[in-house]
């Protein structure tokens, strides 16, 4: 929130001398979203319900469509540039699960914009932008693989910071319902873009220390149990405007049954090594 506040600050009037979303969208940290057009911002039904979530929605919207009165003050152009941000991020959460929205984010997606996967087994598979909740102040961004269905933080603070309801949690599970022939397969190479390799080698390494000291600070040590810390793990289920994919919720059905049985024996074992 201060780094926004920060930018608010120290922008000028020359700074939204083409348009405001064209200025927001070159900001720094704002590389995840996409523009949302016009015309789909100025048709009323598509903002059904915002105004109850976004103070002074009429100035904000105006600001967005470069509407404001110039003559407003600046104490309060300060804070209807925070509202702003709240309604332009609530507006494209609607418009990526657009056609015309997905199209658009399916060109990042390709160049890899939202970054690339840290497993190693994954290949570099680019990712895509999820939000855990689609309520505004909870839950910042996270990053969705689709071949190991796993969930990851961003890399960059900046991107960190961001508002995870800005890309609802439907976005891509309904991309990949969309485009199916994009579904990554389990195993083998990414079918586009180059892997970059060396980058990607020493973020696996990062987000591998990451997850050995956040265990430790759980209290996860040598002396605990195997089983138990299997249980702990807490898994992402994919969901489309609230309801699990068909496939991903068999396949976890599958996958959590396996993990079941491996648990127990971990357990069996740990109690005959007693």
């Amino acid at each position: 929130m201060s780094r926004i506040v920060e930018e608010v600050s120290t922008a000028s009037g020359s700074d939204y001398s083409n348009s405001w979303i064209s200025w927001f969208l070159s900001s720094k940290g704002n590389e995840y979203f996409c523009e949302v057009e016009e015309d789909y911002i100025l048709d009323r039904f598509n903002l059904t319900g915002l105004n109850t979530e976004v103070q002074h929605y009429a100035q904000a919207l105006d600001m967005i469509t470069d509407n404001l009165d110039e003559e407003i003050q600046d104490d309060l152009r300060g804070n209807l540039d925070l509202q702003a941000r709240l309604l332009y991020g609530l507006i494209h959460a609607r418009w990526i699960v657009t056609a015309r929205g997905l199209a658009k984010m399916l060109e990042k997606y390709k160049r890899a914009d939202f970054g690339r996967c840290p497993r190693v087994l994954c290949q570099s598979q680019p990712l895509l932008p999820v939000g855990l909740t689609d309520v505004p102040y909870e839950k910042s961004v996270k990053l969705y693989c689709g071949r190991c269905e796993d969930i990851y933080s961003p890399k960059s603070s900046r991107h960190g910071s961001i508002d995870g309801a800005y890309f609802g949690t439907s976005f891509p599970h309904l991309l990949f319902l969309v485009y199916p022939n994009l579904i990554p397969p389990k195993a083998g190479p990414v079918e586009f873009g180059l892997p970059g390799r060396g980058g990607d080698i020493e973020g696996s390494r990062r987000s591998r220390r990451a997850r050995e000291e956040e265990s430790q600070a759980e209290g996860v040590g040598e002396g605990a149990s195997t089983a138990a810390v299997a249980l702990k793990a807490d898994r992402y289920r994919p969901r489309i405007f609230g309801f699990q994919v068909n496939e991903i919720a068999k396949l976890q059905r599958w996958q959590e049954a396996v993990r079941d049985r491996q648990v127990a024996r971990l357990e069996e074992l740990e109690g005959n090594a007693a």
